[in-house]
């Protein structure tokens, strides 16, 4: 080709880009055929239409296309004819990958988590365990829960280190039972140990990879995976118990973790500016709409513990989290011994508030965030709980229990917004505190009040575990009501 050119024909608008041909003058007054280039420069006929000829009687000036223009031109053109081919799901957002990724983490984390509170029934017949033990293996898990819920390391290793953990543990916790009670409480402590790293690090996560403007949506969207996590978990379980036995549910739940990891590690990455992949554009997006602040280094806890809000968010939470976690763990049990449900029905009953959470999980930081939702949050499972004493049926029963734990995990969903907001206004050290407060405080009650529960129907009835609940419930309610503040109260 000559460098050298006297017009440059522009040629029909195909798939939203603009080819060109390019021909000299003859002559004989006549036009050779146009002909396509391709992106390298080259003659392509192969996909070229007809091509309408047209002469034009002027004396054009001439250019000399330096070939580092033309390569310039071309490749332009192929870039934007290749993101208009390429297919969908290429074109999602980085962003919501890492956000979908944490949301499958945190359903097998849930998964993982309530599958015991249903095989827990025929491993207690085959295994001869009474109330006691029952409720020390479901303590059990909270202890490894405890040392890992305040890490303040975050990243794409961190937690996927905590998925792989748990999962292993879940998988081995049939063989850990055969060999011994023993054994089997460090296996679910390991396992405790893993579920423990995840929420921290997911926060982590998404501060970096999430602008302000799209993280509320964002984290209720993750945090519905919990909700789903315990309803395919409970829906599940009992289906797989009844067809495989019970070690198949820890056999296939721990398996999925391995699927997720492979993801894991080909999809995600700690940070935007990790992603060798991620458009200029999303990364202009996520970097100017985040907020980056300096960690703190040291936390005044002395001057932060001496402040009467802040004991009330702990006392409130405790007293809350003690409820929560005995519905947890523990109503399979009472649906089967006391309502004589079978495993099926067990499972199948205890989804129902956990399905509620999960369709509204999304829209609860829409929600009003006031002092008086909190105290709903805890009068109203209170309520319930007392009627159980008085109800003649199951169906009734069933009744009472849902709402109690639709008020309790409504009052869960919302608190992100009713307690994670107050320690904003009141500390300004959120990550830290709240790890200390939920992940501590919260963690305890679920060490001492599900192995508690077990100590109590080993001595008494599910009537005295119900009043234990709702006394810790008023309790609550007072001293957040008395005590607490939506003010800040510390710089």
């Amino acid at each position: 080709m000559s460098k050298n050119f006297k017009s440059i024909i522009t040629r029909r608008k195909i798939s939203g880009v603009y080819q060109c041909c390019l021909s000299s003058a003859y002559s004989g007054a006549s036009w050779i055929q146009a002909r396509k280039l391709d992106k390298l420069g080259f003659i392509d006929g192969s996909k070229h239409t007809t091509v309408m000829r047209t002469r034009a009687d002027f004396k054009s000036q001439d250019y000399d296309i330096t070939g580092t223009e033309l390569e310039t031109f071309v490749s332009s053109e192929g870039a934007g004819e290749a993101a208009l081919l390429e297919p969908w799901w290429k074109q999602f957002p980085k962003r919501w990958v890492m956000v979908l990724l944490c949301f499958a983490a945190f359903l097998l984390c849930n998964m993982d988590r309530v599958n015991m509170s249903i095989a827990i029934l025929p491993m207690s017949k085959e295994f001869n365990w009474n109330s006691a033990t029952v409720g020390l293996i479901q303590s059990s898990f909270f202890w490894g829960y405890l040392l890992t819920a305040q890490n303040k390391i975050g990243g794409k290793l961190v937690l996927g280190f905590g998925v792989v953990w748990w999962s292993v543990a879940t998988v081995l916790t049939p063989i850990a039972a055969r060999i011994g009670l023993p054994f089997l409480l460090v296996m679910r402590a390991f396992m405790g140990i893993g579920e423990g790293v995840a929420m921290p690090a997911m926060n982590n996560l998404l501060s970096k990879w999430i602008p302000v403007s799209e993280r509320s949506r964002s984290l209720a969207l993750v945090y519905s995976g919990m909700y789903l996590g315990s309803v395919t978990g409970l829906a599940f379980s009992p289906v797989l118990i009844h067809k495989f036995g019970w070690p198949s549910v820890f056999y296939s739940f721990g398996s999925l973790g391995s699927i997720w990891f492979a993801l894991w590690l080909s999809k995600a990455h700690s940070s935007p500016e990790e992603d060798p992949n991620l458009s200029l554009e999303e990364k202009k997006l996520i970097l100017g709409g985040s907020i980056s602040k300096e960690p703190v280094s040291r936390i005044p806890w002395k001057k932060i513990l001496s402040k009467a809000p802040v004991w009330a968010l702990i006392i409130s939470h405790f007293c809350h989290n003690w409820g929560t976690f005995i519905l947890l763990t523990w109503m399979p049990t009472y649906y089967n011994q006391v309502l004589k449900f079978n495993l099926t029905e067990s499972g199948l009953l205890c989804v129902l508030p956990w399905l509620t959470m999960a369709v509204f999980a999304n829209i609860g930081g829409w929600i009003a965030d006031t002092l008086i939702m909190q105290s709903i949050g805890f009068l109203g499972p209170a309520f319930f709980l007392t009627q159980l004493s008085n109800v003649k049926t199951p169906a009734l029963a069933v009744l009472c229990m849902a709402c109690s734990q639709w008020f309790l995990y409504r009052d869960l969903m919302l608190s992100h917004s009713l307690v994670y907001t107050p320690i904003t206004k009141i500390l300004g050290l959120v990550t830290q505190v709240y790890c200390w407060d939920y992940l501590t405080a919260g963690v305890l009650a679920g060490v001492f009040g599900t192995a508690a529960t077990g100590y109590i129907l080993q001595k008494g009835s599910w009537d005295d575990v119900f009043k234990v609940a709702v006394v810790l419930y008023i309790i609550g309610t007072l001293v957040w009501n008395f005590f607490s503040t939506g003010e800040k109260i510390l710089d």
